[in-house]
């Protein structure tokens, strides 16, 4: 005969690990990531070029001005190490962001300190500053019209779900398709000619700090938020509809209704719950593409954003600050990510076995 296993021992192995060894897991995930995207973007500002025919001295005249100079170009391609391998710079990049670097500009040598992303000759400063300064507008914009979408998108799709087939549905599902079929250019040059210059409800917009005045900080940013949330929020209200109708369905909600379950509790609990994964996917995502710079929305209201900086950036040829703004936005990205990845701990607990 054989030994008796243990049912307690059998519970055991099948529970889900402990929310910290995932919070770990997911910890060292990230920081591969972010190691792996460094690469590849670092890659395609420097490698790619001399793949495509470019040599130093064409990557060196991207940092000197606007009337580059042979002696200029030669020393700036010194300066920067352009003709060494690839990954000897990719080395030397790693190691300013881990421990600083120093970036000789003409006479003067300027230290740019860690977390050091680079430094712009055009600016005459190092990237991650110029980052910083813009980083609030484009937080404030994308967190606030967040809350606004998340909240109104997925109350519209259960409400649409609960009422499917009445005039409240179908209202709100023709304002969920006009939402996502009108761009932002259209409705925010809208807004803006209705609410601030024709009705002036709304102040014109202008980033006020929120230290200075809060009320103000979200007064002038009121429009851009709604403009932007009825973007998202038709999208959120449409995809909430869907996974609830397919939730109601279930058997688990008709046997909770059966057990004579309050009909908030069943909505609430159980169907809405459920529905949340691929919402808190797609939130994740979208969250961390705003916050590396809303470049339409930014442009729409005259924001000086990190979208606005990329794209002036570009313009003037700042390959440092336009590689800066990528790579802070992916780690916006990779952060929300792991942040979507511990609420599904938390939203279902078999998500830890993955």
């Amino acid at each position: 005969m054989g030994v008796p296993r243990d049912p307690r021992g059998a519970h055991r192995s099948a529970r889900p690990p402990p929310l910290f060894s995932f919070i770990i897991r997911r910890l060292l995930g990230a920081v591969g990531l972010l190691l792996i995207v460094s690469l590849v973007t670092f890659a395609i500002f420097f490698l790619l070029p001399r793949l495509a025919g470019a040599s130093p001295d064409d990557l060196a005249t991207k940092y000197v001005g606007k009337a580059p100079t042979a002696e200029a170009v030669a020393a700036t391609k010194e300066r920067l190490g352009l003709d060494d391998p690839f990954p000897i710079q990719y080395a030397r990049y790693v190691k300013g962001i881990v421990v600083g670097q120093d970036y000789s500009n003409g006479p003067e040598v300027n230290h740019c300190p860690p977390p050091c992303l680079g430094y712009s000759f055009v600016n005459n400063e190092p990237v991650l500053p110029t980052l910083m300064d813009r980083a609030p507008v484009t937080l404030s914009l994308a967190v606030g019209a967040a809350v606004l979408w998340l909240i109104g998108g997925v109350s519209i799709g259960v409400l649409s779900a609960l009422k499917r087939g009445t005039v409240l549905d179908r209202a709100a599902m023709a304002i969920a398709l006009a939402g996502v079929s009108l761009p932002i250019y259209f409705t925010g040059l809208l807004s803006l000619a209705i609410f601030s210059y024709w009705l002036k409800i709304i102040p014109s917009t202008q980033y006020v700090n929120f230290k200075d005045d809060p009320l103000e900080w979200a007064n002038h940013l009121s429009l851009a938020w709604i403009t932007l949330a009825f973007l998202y929020a038709a999208l959120y209200a449409r995809l909430t509809r869907a996974g609830m109708l397919e939730t109601l369905n279930e058997d688990y909600i008709r046997t909770a209704r059966a057990k004579g379950l309050p009909e908030r509790t069943v909505v609430v609990r159980h169907a809405l719950r459920a529905s949340l994964t691929p919402i808190l996917t797609i939130f994740g995502l979208d969250l961390g593409l705003l916050l590396g710079g809303a470049v339409l929305t930014e442009s729409t209201y005259s924001y000086a954003g990190l979208g606005t900086l990329s794209i002036s950036s570009i313009e003037k040829g700042d390959l440092p600050m336009v590689m800066g703004v990528v790579l802070l936005a992916t780690v916006f990205i990779v952060v929300a990510s792991l942040i979507v990845d511990l609420l599904y701990a938390v939203v279902d607990p078999r998500v830890r076995l993955s």
